[in-house]
Order: C-alpha cells, then structure tokens, then sequence
C-alpha cells in the first residue's frame, strides 16, 4: 500500500526555518527518524516538481514530497505524484503550517475548508476535492494586521522552537499512524 505525505513549504534557503516551512520539517525529520530505524540513508532526491523520497514502514510504501513549486501552486506537485504512483487521494496526507493554531499544537483533519491557506486552496483546486487528510502545525498569530505574509515567511523566536520541537515530534508520530493504523485513530491519538 501506497500513502504520498505531502510537506508545503517554499524552496530556497531564504525560506529555511520559516514558519510557512513546517511541513517541510516534518517531512525531513520524517525521512531522518525512519532512515536512523532501518539503518538506511534515504535522502530526497530533485525530481518532477518535488524534491522525492520513498521509504518502507511497517508494510507500506511511504512516497514523501517536498513540492518546489512554491507554497502557492503545491497542487501541481500533489497533483502528478498521486497520478504518477497511483495513490489514492484517501492515502494522502498534507502537512502545513497554520496560524489558527498557537505554537507547538497539532491537528489532523480528514478534510475541511483551506482556511485562507494558498497552499491548500491551490491543492483543492488541482485534485477537485477537499477530502483529504491534513496535519496542520501551529505557527501562531502574533501579527498585527496586514502583516501576515511577513509572519508567517518569518523565522520561530528561540521560545517557539522550544514548544515546536516536541510538536514536530509528535507529527511525526502523527504522519507513522495515519498510515498504519489510519486518519481516525491518528485524530484520536494525536489531536
């Protein structure tokens, strides 16, 4: 069985450790914790649209994607990978950064609106569906207004990283139970 975990974030390194940048995160520290489990040394490779690893859990074929097409045009990279290893959109999971959310909190959706998100909203458009899984990250809101874009391309204070590094653990752990055991018991566990 296939599952494609979808990181958003944007490429480049003026955009590394941003807050837009957390399903990145997951994703690497995704790929670094089952590569350090299996004793392999998986790495992402650049591939159409995203920057790709696969790596086997527990019987599943976990196809991880860093899209390289920008927080706003995600779809494209969602898009072909689902078509690409035929992957069923109930076997997907996105992992993005959310501003309704404080710093260091998690939560897992079955489906739901983009909430604002471009990211989201550009995926719902190329897939025709906003039925499929999502682990939000906590990025917090404190901007004032019209300042969110600057927000959320800003960098964590050293307080946040603290609340955020067990956070980004704990998706992790989020992401390995959605695909074992499924979206229902990962909500249950995790949100």
């Amino acid at each position: 069985m296939k599952y494609l975990i979808v990181g958003l974030g944007n490429i480049g390194a003026e955009y590394e450790g941003t807050r837009h940048n957390c399903g990145f995160m997951v994703v690497d520290r995704l790929l670094k914790a089952l590569s350090a489990e299996k004793g392999e040394k998986p790495t992402f490779v650049l591939e159409r649209h995203a920057y790709r690893a696969e790596i086997k859990f527990k019987g599943r074929t976990l196809i991880l994607i860093r899209p390289t097409t920008y927080m706003n045009l995600s779809g494209k990279a969602v898009q072909f990978w689902m078509q690409k290893e035929k992957i069923p959109v109930e076997n997907i999971l996105v992992v993005v950064d959310d501003i309704a959310l404080p710093v260091g909190k998690i939560r897992m959706k079955k489906q739901g609106s983009n909430g604002g998100h471009n990211g989201l909203k550009n995926i719902e458009e190329l897939i025709h569906t906003v039925n499929y899984c999502r682990l939000r990250i906590g990025v917090g809101s404190n901007f004032g207004q019209g300042h969110q874009i600057d927000y959320v391309l800003s960098r964590f204070t050293d307080e946040e990283l603290t609340l955020l590094d067990p956070a980004l653990d704990h998706a992790v752990e989020a992401v390995k139970t959605f695909a074992t055991l499924g979206p229902d018991r990962a909500m249950n566990m995790y949100n």
